[in-house]
């Protein structure tokens, strides 16, 4: 509820600068019942807003930066106004859209962004692929998603004024610029870098720039029994190859699970086409999605180590950082699979290492983490309960890596050191010499035992970050090979 009422002096709170921006932009607005932050969303937050608006209870939704700073727009990210703007001209276009009723600006307060209709509907991509009341509807999203991706490319960007703040941006230089972005963070990872080569030397043609999404995937879809009712998530949109979308909700993070159902884990590939087609009447080739799943992988791979970056240097350190971060093997390996499959084998598991026992280092960390997952679960509600969650699965990260992490290291220094003839090398110069080698093109990717060599270490530190993965469980199975 809003507070009471203050002093000139005072900073005004921030259910108050809410409750002000309401009064001056809602049509009948009377008084503010609840702001409350949702869960969920790791680069922007999302409010839902509760308010007395002509008599009766209304819903709002709310997105701000995040932390509330004021960021200037850039090349990746061309600002909240702007992403008002899409969903504006997306709705007009025929594209599932909330209302937008107010973009926010300095004089409000509270950060960049803006507030939209409330819309009811399931989010949560691992739900959709779950929930009774979409079992209909289900089969039939593949469909809707490619006839709806078809309407976003077909914006004119020039007629609508969004050219003037969007980046072109070639598949080249997306792919440039996102290994540049890897490269800043300082932390050799090679199959990134071998992925970056890859996607260089498999360069689809280039076609005339449209609008892309950039985050069309389960999870930035509201669906409910009817279907697609929102597209969400518009911030980092650019005008480039079109296709890129429909790799990206192929892309395996975005199945939740189901890596044989292509399309966010609920659909088939030839559904999504056949939708696209029926919409633009464009066919499009199979081989170049798989090179836009594979860069969404690759994509994905570098934003999960960003998401570290903020957490040591950014103005929002939540514990959900830091989580997302150690995601990164998962996308990791999701390239493997994708371009060398191959059989791996798993170091052995041993049991970590304490300076004292009665209580171990081990049994610390599995009382917090018990202690998360059970009392604070239980005592608590909406993001804080959601946010116990994500803490109790870091400490899950941190005891597999305890009882894995020195045989996965060892044999990871064996396979560098005799990969690259330098014995005696510490860990993190062989990782950087690998690294430098492939950027520089000096090391060949057919290089013999390069291949085996990503694998093992992609799939054990996969081991240690998230054994239940579907990408993992793939890798340890019969290898697929690549069409």
């Amino acid at each position: 509820m809003v507070g009471t009422e203050q002093s000139e002096h005072d900073e005004p709170d921030f259910e108050t600068l809410v409750a002000g921006i309401l009064e001056r932009n809602i049509e009948g607005f009377e008084h503010l019942l609840a702001v409350e932050r949702l869960s969920g969303g790791a680069s922007q937050e999302t409010y839902r807003i509760a308010a007395m608006v002509h008599g009766s209870e209304e819903l709002l939704a709310m997105r701000r930066a995040a932390g509330g700073v004021y960021e200037n727009p850039d090349e990746t990210r061309p600002g909240l106004a702007v992403e008002a703007t899409l969903m504006q001209v997306a709705r007009a276009a025929g594209v599932p859209e909330p209302e937008v009723f107010h973009v926010l600006t300095p004089d409000d307060g509270i950060g960049n962004g803006f507030i939209m209709e409330w819309l009811e509907g399931h989010t949560l991509g691992a739900r959709v692929l779950r929930a009774p009341d979409l079992d209909q509807i289900r089969p039939h999203l593949a469909r809707q998603c490619g006839q709806i991706l078809a309407r976003i490319h077909a914006i004119d960007p020039v007629a609508t004024g969004l050219a003037e703040h969007l980046t072109v941006l070639s598949t080249e230089a997306f792919v440039r610029r996102m290994w540049e972005q890897y490269q800043e963070f300082d932390t050799p990872q090679p199959m990134i870098d071998f992925t970056a080569r890859w996607l260089l030397d498999h360069l689809p043609p280039e076609t005339e720039p449209r609008l892309v999404h950039n985050d069309f995937r389960n999870g930035n879809l509201m669906i409910t029994p009817d279907g697609v009712v929102a597209v969400l998530d518009w911030e980092v949109c650019h005008l480039g190859d079109p296709i890129r979308d429909l790799g990206w909700i192929c892309t395996n993070s975005w199945r939740f699970g189901q890596r044989h159902l292509a399309v966010g884990g609920f659909g088939e590939l030839d559904d999504l086409l056949a939708g696209y087609a029926e919409e633009s009447g464009i066919d499009v080739d199979p081989e170049h999605v798989k090179f836009w799943e594979v860069f969404g992988s690759y994509w994905w791979a570098v934003g999960c180590l960003k998401m570290a970056e903020h957490y040591r240097n950014g103005p929002d350190r939540t514990v959900e950082r830091p989580g997302i971060a150690r995601r990164s093997s998962e996308c990791q390996v999701d390239c493997v699979n994708l371009i060398i499959p191959g059989p791996v084998d798993l170091v052995e598991t041993g049991d970590a290492r304490s300076t004292l026992d009665m209580p171990s280092i081990d049994e610390l960390i599995e009382s917090v983490r018990d202690f998360l997952r059970t009392e604070v679960r239980d005592a608590t509600e909406g993001r804080t309960n959601f946010m116990s969650l994500v803490a109790s699965n870091s400490l899950d990260i941190v005891l597999r890596e305890l009882r894995i992490g020195p045989a996965h290291l060892d044999a990871e220094q064996r396979r560098l050191t005799e990969l690259l003839g330098t014995p005696g090398a510490s860990l993190d110069a062989l990782r950087r010499r690998l690294s430098r080698a492939l950027r520089d093109g000096s090391m060949a990717l057919d290089t013999p035992g390069l291949a085996d060599h990503l694998r093992a270490t992609v799939v054990n530190q996969v081991a240690i970050d998230q054994p239940r993965y579907s990408g993992f469980l793939a890798a340890l199975g019969p290898p697929e090979l690549p069409s």
